[in-house]
């Protein structure tokens, strides 16, 4: 019978083995370009910085890179319509989470410039509130081309806790595609959760004749 420990190591020594070719292949490749196959491959480097940045120039001209709040549900359709990817989060000035939810927000809107990232007092949207189903404040509606993908209700995505991190925050858009994220979207980041934190109490509030849950304190 092969001991364990030998075929660990012939298996390793053939993973090496074919990362090593891969590299020499390149290598051969990059060493077999002329003068004019690295200047194409320069030019259509430069070609797709340009692109980026130009695209970067987009969104900027359209509100992304900041936070904002929109006063009324017009410019609601308006900002959604303009920009394909979109977290809206409505919001009371009443309800504490809410606050805790702009700090990140404002966090990522600068991080992702690819998303428009909005506010909106669900106290002025009450068509659109009942539209969208929104019940529990604070919620972030997530948009694609114009349409509501998902939703983030609360903090139960969050691990249940005020004191969740950006990170997990990031990770939750991540797995909805509104944003691009790069890391595992498979498994949430680690260590978003202090020891000892505690889910506040959800109290029943009614806004203009609709009731919301809130998760204030």
């Amino acid at each position: 019978m092969a001991n364990p420990v030998e075929i660990i190591n012939k298996v390793m020594e053939q993973t090496a083995k074919a990362v090593e070719e891969q590299v020499d292949a390149q290598l051969s490749k990059l060493n077999d370009m002329d003068d004019d196959d690295l200047e194409r491959l320069k030019e259509r480097r430069l070609e797709a910085l340009k692109k980026a940045q130009k695209q970067k120039q987009e969104w900027l001209s359209k509100g992304h890179g900041e936070y904002r709040e929109i006063s009324s549900e017009r410019d609601f359709f308006g900002e959604v319509k303009e920009s394909k990817n979109v977290v809206c989060h409505f919001y009371r000035n009443s309800t504490f989470r809410c606050q805790v939810l702009d700090k990140h927000l404002a966090i990522l809107a600068k991080k992702h410039v690819e998303t428009k990232f909005i506010k909106l007092n669900a106290e002025k949207a009450p068509f659109l509130s009942e539209r969208l189903r929104i019940k529990v404040i604070p919620t972030l509606a997530l948009l694609l081309d114009g349409k509501t993908k998902d939703y983030v209700v609360g903090f139960t995505d969050l691990g249940n806790t005020d004191e969740f991190s950006t990170e997990m925050l990031e990770w939750r858009l991540g797995r909805a595609d509104v944003i691009n994220y790069s890391g595992n979207l498979m498994e949430p980041p680690t260590g978003t959760q202090k020891p000892g934190s505690k889910f506040t109490k959800v109290e029943k509030k009614t806004i203009r004749g609709q009731g919301y849950d809130s998760d204030s304190d």
